[in-house]
């Protein structure tokens, strides 16, 4: 049986769910509540197995219920069910925690698939969300390959440092990189430190993944 507590400051919207699930035989719903604050009473009274929550509510909001209920470590799982299908409520939601994001407009069908799938340990959002989330993804990804190429543009060797980086990743001292470039020792070892310095490592494991990781 799936214990659910249901927060929405409509008693319309209460009503209504309360009604689409009143034939369900595995589903139950032991608790109310009309505001974010009511709803982590009612949780921490009830322990139920899954929150179904509204984002715009009275003292607290959904997503800042979601928070809380993530950060008490509680193993209630929660599923945002909302109008809102603004790019802001999706991600923030996430963010906090949620475990299923789901428009009000969905189905039946699709309700009660979000909400199984979220009471048995599932992530659960609808079309229109994911969409938003790949949408979000694919920017990060984006700015990361952006930020390396930057780094990379900003880590550009002279013919000189790459003939002593090559030279210290084979294990030369400073003494054997003097003879081989016919360069002072001191030299060698200036160069050798204004490397490690431009790529910002502190010892060979460091600059050998820092090369891998950046082709240089």
């Amino acid at each position: 049986m799936i214990n659910v507590v249901l927060a929405d400051d409509h008693v319309l919207v209460r009503d209504g769910i309360k009604a689409l699930l009143e034939d369900e035989q595995d589903i139950i719903v032991i608790d109310e509540a009309s505001d974010g604050k009511e709803a982590l009473e009612v949780i921490k009274k009830n322990k139920p197995h899954l929150l179904i929550v509204d984002i715009r509510m009275p003292e607290l909001n959904g997503i800042e219920v979601v928070q809380k209920i993530k950060q008490s470590n509680s193993d209630v799982k929660t599923l945002v069910l909302s109008m809102h299908d603004s790019e802001e409520y999706v991600l923030k939601s996430i963010e906090a925690g949620a475990d299923g994001y789901l428009l009000k407009g969905a189905s039946k069908d699709e309700f009660l698939k979000a909400l199984h799938t979220v009471a048995s340990g599932g992530k659960y959002f609808a079309g229109d969300i994911s969409s938003i989330l790949i949408k979000n993804l694919d920017s990060k990804r984006n700015d990361t390959a952006e930020t390396k190429q930057a780094l990379t543009e900003t880590y550009n060797l002279t013919k000189r440092e790459k003939q002593i980086l090559n030279l210290v990743l084979e294990g030369k001292s400073n003494k054997d990189i003097a003879e081989e470039l016919d360069i002072s020792k001191r030299t060698a070892e200036v160069h050798r430190f204004n490397l490690m310095k431009k790529l910002d490592v502190k010892n060979l494991m460091e600059l050998a993944n820092k090369v891998r990781e950046f082709n240089l």
